[in-house]
């Protein structure tokens, strides 16, 4: 079986007949790590999610594309799902991003909140959380790169739960209907959907109330206490599949 070319984000509009230049980091890893040589075919996707067949033009220090064709677009989901992530301690916030991005979860909204033990994330680690973002775009072939918010307050993620269809707020002292019975009703004709995750030790109570005068939907992901960076993936999954997009 033939190996599928690789896939680099290019910043810009284009269309079939164009020259492009990969960012330097992905110059880097097509003439380093992939051993690009002329010719090798690659797929360049562009700012407006359009995909083209590539040849590579690999001169020295320098990798361009030449577009050959354009390819056929993928389907569009019928949710687009985002994710507001409380901020967890460590690297899993990382994990989060990485396997979010592969989901197909078109935002991604790190907030603070009352139980918030991660340090402010400095603009080198949102920066690194894009890169990885975009990465795993590029590596589950995936035709857009989730958008990654600045981290933000609690309270401003609720003022912004009327910007989507649904607010799915998930907390462990949720009414315990299982997600195949509540799902169906809450997603019913939603084309926009953002689930909330609080951090280690979960949101407060005042917080779930906060949330729920916002227009939050509490909702219970099961018996077991999840860990947070668990938490988010299994209610996106769950959300995906019962909306059908998975």
């Amino acid at each position: 079986m033939p190996r599928r070319p690789p896939r680099i984000f290019v910043a810009g509009i284009f269309g079939v007949g164009d020259v492009v230049e990969p960012a330097p980091d992905d110059a880097r890893k097509l003439r380093i790590v992939l051993r690009a040589r002329p010719g090798d075919a690659v797929e360049i996707l562009d700012s407006s999610g359009r995909a083209y067949a590539a040849e590579l033009i690999v001169e020295r220090e320098t990798v361009r594309a030449h577009l050959r064709a354009e390819k056929t677009p993928q389907a569009h989901p019928t949710l687009r799902l985002s994710l507001a992530q409380g901020m967890p301690t460590g690297a899993k916030m990382d994990f989060v991003v990485e396997k979010a991005t592969e989901l197909g979860v078109a935002q991604l909204v790190p907030f603070t909140s009352e139980r918030t033990q991660a340090g402010d994330a400095r603009a080198g680690k949102i920066e690194r959380w894009r890169r990885l973002a975009k990465g795993a775009a590029q590596q589950c072939g995936r035709p857009d790169v989730p958008v990654l918010d600045e981290p933000t307050p609690f309270s401003q993620v609720c003022a912004g739960f009327g910007m989507f269809d649904v607010a799915l707020v998930a907390w462990e002292l949720a009414d315990g209907v299982p997600l195949r019975e509540r799902l169906p009703t809450l997603l019913a004709g939603a084309r926009s959907a953002l689930i909330v995750i609080g951090p280690e030790g979960g949101l407060s109570h005042d917080e779930a109330q906060l949330a729920e005068r916002s227009g939050g939907r509490p909702l219970s992901l099961g018996a077991r206490i999840l860990r947070t960076e668990t938490a988010g993936l299994v209610a996106c999954s769950a959300v995906l599949y019962a909306s059908g997009n998975l």
